[in-house]
């Protein structure tokens, strides 16, 4: 990250303006997050500063210092949301005469090329020059929204946290019994990605509470903070990919041209971190018209040959939606 230009952005406005970047791809069927490091050593999303006297668009200086910090060039992408809560780049920071606001205006980019230059879980370069890029796992960050596999572990641990937290107190259990889904015949909500997060944040349970609120740090839960708010920007941004699964053909920008029907599935279950049922899944597809046999088969899948499929783009003019139904499992 280019320090002496962050500085320098902006700063006799008293507001600095960021951009940062949520791009997500799969990898071994694990829905992940590039991720660089920040100064201060943790993990961050891709993030520069705009320069108004130089930059022309947010979208170009976005796609600049993308490439430029991780070496990977960015496809489609659109705006996210604007944060700029007071005190997001540094704990109980207020603005004065020497220190700009920051407000950081965040992107999401979708890819189906998880480049192999980049390290999977853990960071590595993309070459000699020292760019430093990472695909991270998002349920390594959030692992209480990856159910494809049952009840998450960390949920023994997370939930007796939040209880002792919300005691006597009904307003708090009610808000915990709804974004966990802890009464019984409740159904689990997957789109509410941020405001699990921000529960967390508020009962003290994630580092980044403890970091800019001076509490002592919370017992780990096994996941992986961020810099600054960059957690709560990939919420968002997770929780905006998982509703646009259900109206937007947005899945078929994470996989390659052709795929199998139990590599599609295998990819929605991944963003949505739900067990998916594979009759219904496939029924849900084909009534979609999105997918289109090949006619070629794959020995690849380990088992029986199973026909490649390609995704069908619908016609302009054509109206409704082209999303994906998710009948779980649970």
């Amino acid at each position: 990250m280019d320090q002496g230009r962050t500085e320098a952005s902006s700063s006799h406005t008293g507001i600095r303006i960021g951009l940062s970047a949520v791009i997500i791809a799969l990898r071994d069927r694990e829905a992940v997050v590039l991720t660089t490091h920040a100064p201060d050593g943790a993990p961050a999303l891709p993030f520069g500063p705009f320069d108004p006297a130089r930059d022309r668009t947010f979208e170009l200086a976005l796609r600049d210092f993308v490439a430029a910090q991780t070496g990977f060039p960015l496809g489609f992408v659109e705006q996210l949301y604007t944060f700029g809560d007071l005190g997001r780049d540094a704990p109980r920071a207020t603005p004065g005469p020497d220190r700009a606001r920051e407000i950081s205006v965040g992107y999401l980019a979708l890819t189906a090329d998880a480049t192999e230059g980049a390290s999977f879980g853990a960071s590595a370069s993309f070459d000699a020059s020292g760019r430093d890029a990472a695909w991270t796992p998002i349920f390594h960050v959030f692992p209480w929204e990856d159910w494809r596999r049952g009840r998450p572990p960390v949920m023994e641990r997370l939930i007796p946290a939040l209880s002792a937290w919300a005691v006597d107190d009904a307003a708090r259990k009610g808000r915990i019994d709804a974004l966990f889904a802890l009464t019984p015949g409740a159904r689990w909500n997957e789109e509410r990605v941020l405001d699990r997060y921000e529960l967390l944040y508020e009962a003290g349970l994630v580092e980044e509470s403890a970091r800019d609120n001076g509490r002592p740090a919370p017992a780990p839960l096994g996941d992986l903070s961020m810099t600054s708010d960059h957690r709560r920007i990939l919420a968002t941004g997770v929780a905006r990919l998982r509703s646009k699964l259900k109206y937007r053909p947005v899945l078929f920008d994470l996989t390659p041209v052709t795929f199998t029907l139990s590599a599609l599935q295998a990819a929605a279950e991944a963003v949505a971190g739900l067990s998916l049922h594979k009759q219904n899944f496939r029924r849900g597809v084909e009534r979609t018209g999105l997918v289109q046999p090949t006619g070629v088969f794959t020995s690849d899948t380990g088992g029986r040959p199973a026909e490649l499929f390609r995704h069908v783009r619908p016609e302009p003019g054509d109206g409704g939606a082209f999303g994906l139904s998710l009948p779980g499992q649970r």
